[in-house]
């Protein structure tokens, strides 16, 4: 992975378990980063260990810069693991059987790892990001143990099986019992207060590493091989409902009819893939809608930096679900590339409309044809929301300037830990 500065650790009580299930697997995994890129900084002065889901190809242990990772099997033979990664939890539950079947191995599996890593490497404060599953074995730690634990709300987990009898009292009663829960947007923030009203919330966002993404990545190679010779529309995330992907598709033909050597370049995966792919055929797009699969961050980096325009189509998907902060958004921006994104979710934390970037309704083809032919038709316009884009991003989304704000919760900790001197 990427190197670190080697600070002294000053946090001598704290020893942290963090529990995530998206994690980065290998070098230049496609897996997203946010979790990993924060434990990297905040291990440099806390000792860490990371408990994820293993997947079939990974180690089992290893260490990342500092940050001692863990990776429990939770269904065998190994390679059958179909649950996490590859789109995440809850797209899978929803697309595969074998995913529903692997749910109950996979919360015994991780209850016992929680319970064994606690044990075996004296844990005295816990981590957690999503509320459920992972808040709730955080809960029996604090319960059995009195481990005080920090949770972090990404989305997901704060909409998920709301429908479900006993869910919302299951999430009110982790909340409240947490020491604090952050959340990576204000939208988030005011679902989380109807949830739990007497919990302690801060907004804390995802960050960016400004040295891996920026402008200065652009590849001109890139655009070769793609076969593009003109506009580059780029959109990247999973393959799910809420990324609303189908609705940039649908605006293809029109944006084609202007400009008709267009090029859109989707990279991810997921369980909407099949879907997306046979939309683009039913409307003859095959030869102008690229799907390139999942990419690592370094590849990625190319691509932010080589669009002319990134699009982030989002919308409220039928649960409830939207976004909360994704990370793409964040790294085309600090790419200093222009973007036109749905007005939902944690969007709005990022873009200013008509200042970082241009804001769209969700679930309009129409509008966000209008966005893409204005940005290609004022060059200025386009010129001016990169520039903000980037400072925008570099003010207040840098990883270091996030880490600092979970480090002043982890001193709290630590020095509630303390000792008492002697009488």
């Amino acid at each position: 992975f990427f190197p670190m500065p080697d600070l002294n650790k000053s946090l001598k009580h704290l020893r942290v378990l963090v529990l995530a299930t998206t994690y980065p697997r290998w070098e230049n995994d496609s897996t997203p980063h946010f979790v990993f890129d924060l434990n990297r900084q905040l291990a440099q002065k806390v000792e860490t260990w990371v408990l994820v889901p293993h997947s079939g190809g990974a180690k089992y242990s290893e260490e990342m810069d500092g940050v001692r990772v863990i990776r429990f099997p939770y269904f065998f033979p190994t390679k059958l693991q179909r649950l996490c990664y590859e789109g995440g939890i809850l797209p899978n539950l929803k697309s595969s059987w074998l995913a529903r079947l692997q749910l109950p191995f996979f919360l015994v599996f991780q209850f016992l790892a929680i319970l064994k890593t606690v044990r075996k490497h004296k844990i005295n404060f816990i981590h957690c990001n999503w509320i459920i599953p992972q808040g709730f074995f955080a809960l029996i730690m604090y319960k059995m143990f009195n481990i005080p634990y920090l949770l972090t709300a990404l989305g997901g987990d704060v909409f998920a099986f709301r429908d479900i009898p006993g869910f919302r009292s299951l999430k009110n009663l982790i909340l409240k019992h947490s020491y604090l829960c952050t959340a990576n947007s204000h939208d988030l923030i005011e679902h989380l207060k109807l949830l739990s009203p007497t919990t302690k919330l801060q907004y804390i966002p995802v960050g960016v590493d400004e040295n891996f993404f920026n402008e200065n990545k652009f590849d001109s190679q890139l655009k070769t091989d793609l076969g593009i010779t003109d506009l580059f529309l780029l959109a990247v995330g999973r393959f799910a409902e809420k990324k609303g992907f189908e609705y940039l598709i649908a605006a293809m033909p029109a944006i084609l009819n202007e400009f008709p050597k267009t090029k859109l370049v989707l990279v991810g995966y997921g369980p909407k893939e099949a879907e997306l792919k046979s939309q683009t055929k039913k409307l003859g797009l095959e030869n102008f809608i690229i799907f390139v699969g999942g990419k690592s961050r370094l590849e990625l980096s190319r691509y932010y930096a080589t669009a002319d325009i990134f699009i982030g189509p989002s919308i409220i998907a039928k649960g409830g679900d939207t976004e909360g902060q994704p990370a793409a958004f964040i790294e085309a921006m600090a790419s200093k590339t222009a973007i036109v994104a749905s007005d939902v979710g944690g969007i709005k934390d990022m873009i200013e409309d008509g200042k970082t970037g241009l804001m769209v309704p969700q679930k309009d083809s129409g509008q966000i044809t209008k966005a893409i032919f204005r940005l290609c038709k004022d060059n200025a316009l386009k010129q001016h929301l990169e520039e903000n884009g980037k400072q925008h991003i570099m003010k207040k989304f840098r990883w270091k300037a996030v880490a600092k704000q979970y480090m002043s919760i982890y001193e709290l900790i630590d020095k509630d830990l303390e000792p008492s001197p002697p009488s």
